[in-house]
């Protein structure tokens, strides 16, 4: 049987704060907050523990975060709570959440984009591949045949440009992201929280939507190192039909266009995370959005 949904008021400047209370609920709540998920269902279970020896449905803020400490330690216990704060005022603005996550090929933007969908609540989740892949069925290799390779293999349509990667690359994005701002602009019509995800995401290109109508964030991953990279392929053959050796032929051509992507968002100010590790790259994205949230609650002001 499901417990059932208690409220847990926080007690945060003057007032109280309504948070719905479940084991999940407060754990994911923490997640997003930046703890690991099995630390964050110890603290999500000793908290409920503590609530039902006090058959209570409510725990004072100083209590939460003594809870924490005791459980997480003195850092990390402090900092926890302080960001479960600031969730809790994300969730307060009720305003969707739409985190867009750049990066060459395997460097990891569906775990992360994953990650953060669950830490944040959110449930859809898409891809640019997607709408490339949409895209393909309506509009033919003659007509535009850019979409129709993958990012590392667009140049092989543009043989006598200059630089036939850069340009095939620049060139499906463009196309790719006329699909792109129609999903995005339907879910903010519809109040849509989304996490979307894909190489086609190129800073300069994409424009977020204002801080008062979405908690957007836009980032872009990477990985320096080349052979942690290579692994990232080889983890994704376990998982797919699609053989590493397809990636490994054209790897220099992936570096490259990291390189490009990466020069893109430094000259934009677009943040970079390096991705070697996809939790720590998931904690860093996920300030963002709290961070974000701050900007978003300073407009509606």
């Amino acid at each position: 049987m499901n417990e059932p949904r208690r409220i847990m008021p926080l007690p945060l400047g003057g007032g109280e704060l309504g948070l719905p209370y479940s084991r999940g609920l407060m754990a994911r709540s923490l997640m997003a907050a930046g703890v690991a998920g099995h630390r964050a269902y110890a603290l999500a279970s000793r908290v409920h523990d503590e609530l039902r020896e006090r058959r209570q449905g409510r725990i004072e803020l100083e209590r939460l975060e003594a809870l924490a400490v005791e459980v997480l330690g003195e850092e990390e216990g402090r900092e926890s709570i302080q960001r479960l704060r600031r969730y809790q005022e994300l969730r307060e603005l009720d305003l969707p959440i739409m985190v867009f996550i750049g990066g060459a090929t395997g460097t990891g933007k569906s775990t992360v984009a994953a990650e953060l969908a669950y830490r944040f609540g959110i449930t859809r989740v898409t891809s640019t591949d997607f709408v490339r892949q949409t895209m393909r069925a309506f509009f033919s290799s003659d007509f535009m045949p850019s979409i129709h390779q993958s990012s590392f293999e667009a140049g092989d349509a543009y043989p006598d440009a200059d630089d036939p990667l850069e340009f095939g690359f620049l060139q499906q994005a463009r196309n790719v992201l006329v699909g792109v701002r129609a999903s995005s602009e339907r879910a903010l019509e519809e109040g849509w929280s989304l996490v979307l995800e894909g190489v086609h995401l190129v800073p300069g290109m994409v424009e977020l939507p204002r801080p008062d109508l979405a908690v957007s964030v836009f980032v872009v991953l990477s990985i320096d190192d080349e052979d942690e990279h290579v692994r990232h392929f080889r983890f994704r053959d376990e998982d797919s039909e699609r053989p590493e050796s397809r990636y490994l032929d054209r790897f220099s051509d992936i570096r490259r266009l990291q390189e490009v992507i990466v020069a893109r968002a430094r000259r934009t100010g677009v943040p970079v995370v390096e991705n070697e590790d996809a939790d720590a790259a998931a904690r860093t994205v996920a300030d963002l959005v709290l961070d974000a949230a701050e900007r978003s609650r300073t407009v509606a002001r």
